[in-house]
């Protein structure tokens, strides 16, 4: 209560009406909601029907994504820590070395060793990502005389765990930059944009920096390493999926790859991607707590197993992609996270319950397409989901449509 007086007392004032620095309402209403909720109820969309507001909706998908980061943060420095003690790479010149030597010395037994490495490498992409994100949500929300929502909170978080651990810093700039604007506030801000801002970001990069994004050097921060993700040794062939869930089914990074290894974690990717067990987690408390679309995630599920079951059964001598095992496309890349956190974003979503399943299984459908056909993409959720953006509204109308004709049927209004 002693911080809340002192903001209402003697903060406050000075940036309400008639106060001098009342021009700068929006920056401080910005910080004031992050740690109270606010004075207003949500006037226009997004909606929350129910007994919280829009702040609890994303603060909650925000703590439900913490399983997946404290493991990424984790991963990132083991997979480091590993190559350069058991090859002898040297670290990314600069300032973090400095840090990480002088703490851990690349211990990759060390579990504070391994988390350290990884929070030097992750704590700037955040902090870069939050940075940038509320500069701009802050100029356009100054701009438009309105108060800065909250749902970058949870656009940030969710961007920074879809990135390579290694990536420029500027990139990661540029990304939020461009997924904020052009995926967000162009279309007047939270609520109206139809494309999830953090994925729109992520492809931007993707496709402007093929090199830096989807490269084998990036998914490590060790100087002179290169090694495939198992989504991308999937594509070329190299994994083996007779192996069974325990079997080694192909060698990563100078690590044994089993099925079960990649549900748990411990293998090269995004930094928020590589555990399905920690997205899992996180799952469960989006689905207790009502927040996410159950149906959205069935259908996600759904669609992947069929796609998937369908190619097996084609087969092909030339694709090794076409053999892969639903259960394998699952836990490898990021169809899981994408399932959970991206594609169960309810502004970008279909909103109808029937919706909702086709909407889902047309991402499912979607990757496995993307991933297996598309020799120069074998991720395919991130494309998918902006894919499903698109057909979300077309999607609600033509169930709308249906409902409609169906009560005219039985009320007698149709013939």
């Amino acid at each position: 209560m002693g911080l809340r007086n002192f903001i209402d007392d003697k903060v406050a004032p000075h940036f309400h009406e008639g106060g001098k620095f009342e021009k700068y309402y929006t920056f401080y209403e910005m910080f004031d909601t992050m740690l109270y909720s606010p004075d207003t109820v949500t006037k226009a969309s997004a909606h929350v029907r129910d007994g919280i507001d829009l702040k609890r909706v994303m603060m909650t998908v925000w703590f439900c994504a913490w399983p997946a980061l404290l493991f990424g943060i984790y991963n990132t420095g083991y997979q480091a820590n590993l190559q350069i003690s058991e090859f002898g790479f040297q670290a990314i010149p600069g300032w973090r070395t400095d840090i990480v030597a002088a703490l851990t010395g690349f211990d990759q037994t060390s579990f504070i060793a391994n988390f350290i490495h990884g929070a030097v490498y992750y704590v700037p992409i955040v902090l870069t990502v939050y940075i940038g994100g509320f500069i701009w949500e802050g100029l356009f929300a100054w701009k438009r005389g309105h108060e800065v929502n909250e749902g970058f909170f949870v656009t940030g978080i969710l961007f920074s765990l879809i990135l390579p651990p290694a990536i420029p810093l500027w990139q990661v700039f540029l990304g939020i930059s461009f997924g904020v604007v052009v995926g967000k506030e162009v279309f007047g801000g939270t609520g109206k944009n139809f494309l999830n801002p953090a994925l729109v970001g992520r492809a931007f990069l993707y496709f402007a920096y093929p090199a830096q994004m989807s490269g084998d050097a990036i998914w490590t921060a060790a100087d002179n390493f290169s090694g495939a993700t198992p989504l991308g040794m999937a594509a070329a062939g190299g994994l083996d999926y007779a192996a069974g869930l325990t079997g080694v089914a192909g060698t990563s990074a100078g690590v044994d790859l089993t099925w079960m290894q990649t549900a748990l974690g411990g293998i090269q990717g995004c930094i928020g991607e590589t555990s399905t067990l920690a997205i899992a987690i996180g799952a469960v408390g989006l689905l207790l707590t009502r927040i996410a679309s159950w149906r959205i995630m069935a259908g996600v599920f759904g669609g992947m197993v069929a796609m998937s079951l369908l190619f097996n059964v084609i087969g092909s001598d030339t694709n090794a992609m076409f053999a892969m095992p639903w259960y394998w496309h699952l836990t490898i890349g990021g169809f899981a996270f994408g399932m959970v956190f991206m594609a169960t974003d309810p502004v970008s979503a279909s909103m109808t319950n029937t919706g909702k399943f086709v909407f889902g299984a047309l991402i499912g459908v979607m990757t496995v397409l993307i991933r297996v056909i598309n020799p120069a993409f074998p991720e395919g959720i991130m494309l998918a989901i902006l894919f499903g953006n698109l057909c979300a509204p077309l999607i609600d109308y033509f169930v709308t449509r249906a409902n409609i004709r169906r009560r005219l049927r039985r009320t007698g209004g149709l013939a």
